[in-house]
């Protein structure tokens, strides 16, 4: 039998949580009604448990009113729905998008399309920790007010952003900000009102929820921000998000974040301390070893790091005992560097030589140190 891989991967995503299971059992069992079929008993208690939940992701982000939380089928159609949804509401004046070039693909592709309809969209770019120029995003609001996109972290280096200043830079200059804060649950506080953002999409498989289910909060002011539907049909999601919504989706992401928010501070801690065990071990054993986004702050759990004289394609193939990735999940197929570390003025040898390890919550001090010893080992042999 195959010795059991150690998965270092949890940006792509995370186990659930067994007290998430057993939240959502019932409802896909004997509590499996439709929410919308009001008219009777099971019904009603669907509908209750949807309610509920969308009351405990409420409080977890710091939202004033439930309402404010739609449930979707995961952070990609989230932050489409904030984009597209508003570019293509009769309400909204702004036909200017900025956003900045490390961004997910979630954010990026639907950036593309708006310019392609005809929308000024301005991608700024980044120091050489990751960090946006806070002085590049005021100079472009000079130009207007407009749609700005910043994600809290980063999916491939956890670079933190400071998305506070910048949503009141947004704000004085007429603007609205949305917010992508899908990694940041668990490790860093996520609260809709300290960041001071207009829009914050979530994902449940994240934060050791299921797939398959996400949120996109929209903060409750006048005139109200009423992004089109992307989807059409029985109206659901206060008109938003038409179809039968999943229940026991929703569950389990209320439940994953009550439990993420609960034990942060402790997690984060310990997932801090095997990140810079996981990367003193590689610095100490090889030369020509680069962490990513060292100077800025960081997730607790993520690390991108560059190995010279090696190809991260042949790195990761002989590595079969280790789940890690060179990127983003969603960028696997593709054979270029990664953007981000391109944005970030990596050079591209060193940029397709670069792996990123995310730590969980199951992570242990011995699987960080058997990595850590893996990766030395075929570095040295590749190198050879």
């Amino acid at each position: 039998m195959a010795p059991p891989v150690i998965y270092l991967d949890h940006n792509a995503t995370t186990p659930c949580d067994p007290e998430v299971v057993e939240a959502m059992l019932p409802f896909l069992g004997r509590l499996f009604a439709n929410p919308a079929s009001r008219a009777h008993a099971p019904g009603r208690e669907a509908f209750t448990a949807l309610e509920q939940a969308r009351c405990r992701v409420a409080s977890t982000i710091g939202a004033a009113s439930s309402t404010e939380v739609i449930f979707t089928s995961g952070a990609t159609e989230a932050a489409n729905l904030a984009l597209l949804g508003l570019a293509a509401s009769p309400s909204l004046r702004i036909r200017r998008l900025v956003t900045q070039a490390t961004e997910h693909r979630t954010v990026l592709e639907p950036a593309r399309v708006l310019e392609r309809r005809g929308w000024k969209v301005r991608v700024l770019g980044v120091d050489g920790s990751g960090r946006i120029r806070l002085e590049e995003l005021e100079a472009a609001l000079r130009e207007g007010p407009a749609l700005v996109s910043l994600m809290l972290a980063n999916n491939e280096t956890g670079v933190v952003q400071p998305v506070e200043e910048a949503a009141r830079m947004v704000h004085a200059a007429g603007g609205l900000i949305h917010c992508d804060a899908v990694q940041a649950p668990g490790r860093l506080p996520v609260d809709v009102t300290e960041l001071g953002v207009d829009l914050l999409s979530l994902s449940g498989h994240k934060v050791h929820g299921p797939k398959g289910i996400g949120i996109l909060w929209i903060r409750r002011r006048r005139p109200p921000l009423e992004p089109a539907p992307l989807l059409h049909g029985g109206g659901q999601e206060r008109g938003l998000r038409a179809g039968t919504p999943n229940v026991p989706g929703a569950v389990g992401l209320a439940t994953a974040l009550e439990i993420a928010s609960r034990d942060r501070v402790h997690s984060a801690a310990r997932l801090g301390e095997l990140r810079d065990l996981l990367e003193t071990l590689l610095l100490a054993e090889l030369d020509g070893v680069h962490i990513h986004g060292s100077g800025a702050p960081r997730l607790p759990n993520t690390t991108s790091i560059g190995f010279g004289g090696v190809d991260g394609n042949a790195l990761l193939a002989s590595l079969p005992g280790l789940a890690v990735s060179t990127g983003s999940a969603c960028g696997s197929g593709s054979p270029e560097p990664s953007h981000v570390l391109r944005a970030m003025g990596v050079p591209t040898r060193l940029a397709g030589a670069s792996l990123r390890f995310s730590l969980g919550r199951p992570t242990t001090r011995e699987e960080v140190e058997h990595a850590a010893a893996l990766v030395v080992a075929e570095v040295r042999r590749l190198r050879r």
